[in-house]
Parts: structure tokens; sequence; C-alpha cells
């Protein structure tokens, strides 16, 4: 068995480095359409990049089935490919039923703010704690006077009235 000679074309590593950006500058858009083309983007850079990573074609990878002077082709990066393209398709599906289901809810397929995360913006902008902390007001009692004064959950009524 020889080793194949990985040295890949410099148009496919720039082909794989445009699609990755493109795929990334489109995941960004708040449009469902545009996040699953950056998606599709991604996973054909990805196909490719693991093409290449392969190596050259060569004979069908069974032993005992290539002459002896032919190299063969790696098993393993056309196996991840399958696999990548079977979930690409899966995801893609996904995706194309959330933008479905969101041009009929709303009449547009982009992707709203979530409530929780303006208001968490707004807390952070006005600098204020988004909770109150009951520990940090002052009631002049020291920790006995305060944990003294507690009700344990764990303890029975009549236990407690015993402990006091």
């Amino acid at each position: 068995m020889t080793v194949l000679q990985n040295t890949p074309s410099a148009v496919l590593v720039l082909a794989i480095g445009v699609l990755f950006g493109t795929g990334v500058y489109l995941l960004l858009e708040r449009p469902l359409t545009r996040i699953l083309l950056g998606f599709i983007l991604i996973s054909n850079a990805v196909n490719l990049m693991l093409l290449v990573a392969g190596g050259r074609a060569g004979a069908s990878p069974i032993v005992g089935n290539a002459p002896q002077d032919e190299p063969m082709a790696d098993p393993l990066a056309q196996a991840m490919t399958l696999t990548a393209i079977v979930i690409t398709l899966a995801l893609t599906a996904f995706i194309l039923a959330l933008a479905y289901r969101s041009w009929q809810i709303h009449g547009h397929d982009e992707v709203a703010d979530d409530v929780e995360d303006k208001r968490v913006a707004r807390a952070a902008a006005a600098n204020a704690p988004a909770y109150t902390d009951a520990d940090a007001e002052e009631t002049g009692q020291t920790l006995d006077e305060e944990a003294a004064a507690v009700h344990d959950e764990t303890v029975g009524d009549e236990d407690e009235e015993r402990a006091r």
C-alpha cells in the first residue's frame, strides 16, 4: 500500500474559506432564510474540507481489491462526508419548518428579540442589579439572632416548639 500525497489545491482551500466566511456572515442575520443559507454554505465548506483532507482519489478501500501499485482512497473522509450530508439535510428540514411556521404566524421569518433579554439589557444599561439581595440589607441583628428567627422546614412544628 502506498501513501497518498495530500497537498490540497490553493483554489479548493480558497473556496473553503469563502464558503465559511459567507456562511458565518449569513448566520449572523435575522431572517431564518438567511440563517438557513448560511448553514448550508458552512456545511458545504465542511464537506469540501473533509474531502480535501481525504487526499487524492484512489482505488476502492477494500484490501486486496486494488492493484499493488495503485493507492487506496481514504474511507474515513468519505464516511464523515456522508454523515455530514445527512445531518445537514435533517437540520435544513428543521430550519425550513421553523421558517414556514414563523411565516404562517407572523407573516415574516425574522427572529424577534427575546423579552427576557431586553429586560436584562435594560437592567445592565441602568447598572442596576437584576435581583434584590436580602443579605445585603442591614437589619441591626447579629447572625445568631437572624439564624434563631429563621424557620427550618425540615424540622416539624412540634420539634421547633420543643427546641425553644
